[in-house]
């Protein structure tokens, strides 16, 4: 299996300086929030859950609005890899849609919990495999920088939980508090990178 080179000597330090370390180190912190929700209980549980929930839609949103727009446009057969990996996005968000209703003492969490984390570790394995790779070797430093800080942006302006009031209660009803965190998560990123929604 093809590994994803690593950055050239001296960017090691600035990880966060190329988009798809920073992705890396994002899919390796839901692996590890994964574990936490699963091995915690109780309030340990919720709140994992809640950092899960948002990770999750940051690191989602993020890379439909910055790294799929580019695959889509810059690799061979992009549009392709990029409508695979939307599809497997999907799955992954009706299944955390469906926990993020549930109760998370429920008998019937874990179970859910579980088949979120393969769906989600397959989709990671299969970005890794067929966007990222071909990203890095596609793009100049300053290419992935300029992505990096888009993804950091949305990293940063994301709010913890989704919060009623920021939307109407109605858009929040409507669209349930995972779609809320992403639909914010997109505002940020579209103006980390200049663009009006």
């Amino acid at each position: 299996m093809s590994q994803i080179p690593t950055p050239p000597a001296g960017q090691d330090n600035a990880a966060d300086d190329d988009v798809v370390a920073l992705l890396m180190r994002q899919h390796g912190d839901i692996r590890n929030l994964l574990d936490d929700v699963e091995h915690a209980e109780g309030d340990e549980r919720r709140e994992a859950f809640r950092r899960l929930v948002r990770l999750l839609a940051v690191h989602e949103t993020a890379e439909e609005e910055v790294v799929h727009p580019f695959a889509r446009r810059s690799l061979p057969g992009g549009e392709q890899v990029v409508d695979e990996r939307l599809a497997e996005e999907r799955a992954a968000k009706e299944t955390l849609a469906a926990l993020d209703d549930m109760d998370t003492d429920d008998p019937k969490f874990l179970p859910r919990l579980q088949a979120l984390r393969a769906d989600v570790q397959a989709h990671a394995r299969a970005e890794e495999r067929y966007e990222f790779i071909h990203i890095r070797r596609s793009t100049d430093a300053a290419g992935l920088a300029a992505m990096a800080r888009a993804v950091k942006a949305a990293e940063m302006m994301a709010p913890t939980r989704p919060h009623p009031g920021v939307e109407s209660a109605a858009a929040n009803v409507m669209v349930g508090p995972v779609a809320a965190l992403m639909d914010r998560t997109k505002d940020a990123v579209r103006k980390a990178m200049g663009k009006d929604g």
